[in-house]
C-alpha cells in the first residue's frame, strides 16, 4: 500500500493576530483529521520594506488603507507564541509545521524542533534562506508558484548545494557552484532523499482554469521527486482530485470563519469542509490500488451471479445439432461459458436438455 499523504492544515495568519485563535485552529486541525497544522513565523521588518505594496487578493480580502508592511506586522505571532502552539499541537495530537519567511525565523524554527521545513512560493529565488534550509539538512518541501521548470531548478541547485555543504563538502556559495551541486550525482542523492515538490497556483482564491493540475505530472517527469500540492481553490474538489493523481503532501487553508477579515480566509476552509475533505482523500487513497487490474475480492463473489452460462432455449434431444434457434445465453454463471457459444453450433448434443438447462 502507497504511504499515506501528508495532509497539512495551512493556518497561516489565520489567527489574525491572536493566539487564542491559533489555538482554536490548532484545535480544529486535530479533530478534522489533518496529520500536521501549519502557521507562519517571520518578522514583518524582516521580510517586506514599510511602503511595499499589497497583492491584488490582500487589497480585496484586508484594509485597503494600509501598506503591505503594516498588514503582516498585525498579523505577527511572537516566538513564545509558536512554542505555545507547538505544545498544543504536540498535546492534541498532531504535527506543529510553520513556514519562515526570514533567515532568522528560520533559525528559531530549526531550534525548536521543527520535523521539516516549508518553503513558501515567493521564496523560491531566496538563495540564502533555501541554503539555511538544505544547510540544517532537514527534508523541505518546496512550493512552486508563480515559477516555471528553469526557476525550480534554480532553486534545486540551491538546495542541493545546501545539503552537500551540510554533508562536509566546502565550496564558495555562487550560481556556477549551485548548478554543479545540482549536476552532480550527490547532490541529485539529497533531492530525492530531503525534497518534495509542492505544486501550486498562488492566488486567493485561485480559479479553477488557472489550477492546471496536469502539472503535477510534469514536476514529476522533470525532477524525478516527490510531488505535492498546496491548494488555494475553493472548495475540496481540487485538492481531492489532486490525491487521485498520486501526491504525497497536500496543503490547504484552514479558517474558523471564512467571513473574516484578512488575506486568506476567502481561500480557506472551514472546520466542518475540511474534514469532509480529509475523508474525500482518505477515500481516494484506498481507491487507488496497484495499479494490477483484476477481479477484487468483492468482485469475485459476484461473478456466479453477474456472468451467464449457455442454457438451452427449448428442449433439445440427444442428437439435436446445436443451433442459433435452441441456444442462448442466461444467468447465472457455472456452465459453459459463452465464449464457447459459436464454436457448440453445428455440433450435436451428448444428451437431451431442458428448457434453461446449462448446456455441459
Amino acid at each position: 500500500m502507497s504511504p499515506k499523504i501528508l495532509i497539512i492544515a495551512e493556518a497561516g495568519v489565520n489567527h489574525n493576530g491572536s493566539l487564542k485563535t491559533a489555538m482554536e485552529l490548532v484545535d480544529a486541525a486535530a479533530e478534522a483529521g489533518a496529520d500536521a497544522v501549519k502557521f507562519q513565523t517571520y518578522r514583518a521588518e524582516r521580510i517586506a520594506v514599510p511602503d511595499a505594496p499589497k497583492a491584488a487578493y490582500q487589497l480585496e480580502n484586508s484594509c485597503s488603507g494600509e501598506t503591505q508592511y503594516e498588514m503582516i506586522r498585525k498579523l505577527e505571532l511572537g516566538e513564545s507564541d509558536d512554542l505555545t502552539l507547538q505544545k498544543h499541537a504536540e498535546e492534541s495530537g498532531i504535527m506543529f509545521l510553520s513556514t519562515a519567511f526570514d533567515p532568522e525565523s528560520l533559525d528559531f524554527l530549526l531550534s525548536i524542533g521543527v520535523p521539516l521545513l516549508k518553503i513558501a512560493s515567493g521564496e523560491i529565488e531566496n538563495a540564502p534562506l533555501l541554503r539555511k534550509a538544505a544547510r540544517s539538512g532537514k527534508d523541505v518541501l518546496l512550493s512552486t508558484g508563480m515559477a516555471d521548470l528553469g526557476e525550480i531548478e534554480a532553486a534545486l541547485g540551491v538546495l542541493a548545494f545546501g545539503y552537500l555543504e551540510y554533508g562536509g563538502e566546502k565550496e564558495v556559495p555562487c550560481l556556477s557552484s549551485f548548478r554543479r551541486a545540482y549536476d552532480s550525482e550527490e547532490g541529485q542523492k539529497a533531492l530525492k532523499y530531503h525534497v518534495s515538490l509542492l505544486h501550486c497556483t498562488t492566488e486567493y482564491p485561485a480559479p479553477f482554469p488557472d489550477v492546471n493540475l496536469r502539472a503535477l505530472r510534469t514536476l514529476r517527469q522533470c525532477f524525478a521527486l516527490p510531488v505535492g500540492y498546496s491548494d488555494h481553490t475553493a472548495g475540496i474538489a481540487v485538492p481531492v482530485a489532486a490525491a487521485a493523481l498520486g501526491v504525497s503532501v497536500l496543503e490547504k487553508h484552514l479558517t474558523l470563519d471564512r467571513g473574516l477579515p484578512g488575506p486568506d480566509h476567502k481561500a480557506s476552509l472551514e472546520p466542518q469542509e475540511f474534514a469532509r475533505m480529509v475523508q474525500g482523500i482518505r477515500q481516494v487513497e484506498q481507491s487507488l490500488g496497484t495499479s494490477v487490474k483484476r477481479p477484487s475480492p468483492s468482485e469475485l463473489r459476484n461473478q456466479a451471479v453477474a456472468r451467464k452460462s449457455i442454457v438451452a432455449a427449448c428442449r433439445i434431444e440427444q442428437g439435436e445439432l446445436f443451433t442459433d434457434w435452441n441456444l442462448t445465453v442466461k444467468r447465472p454463471a457455472g456452465g459453459r461459458s459463452p465464449m464457447e457459444y459459436f464454436d457448440l453450433l453445428g455440433k450435436k448434443a451428448g444428451r437431451s436438455y431442458l428448457e434453461n438447462e446449462a448446456i455441459r
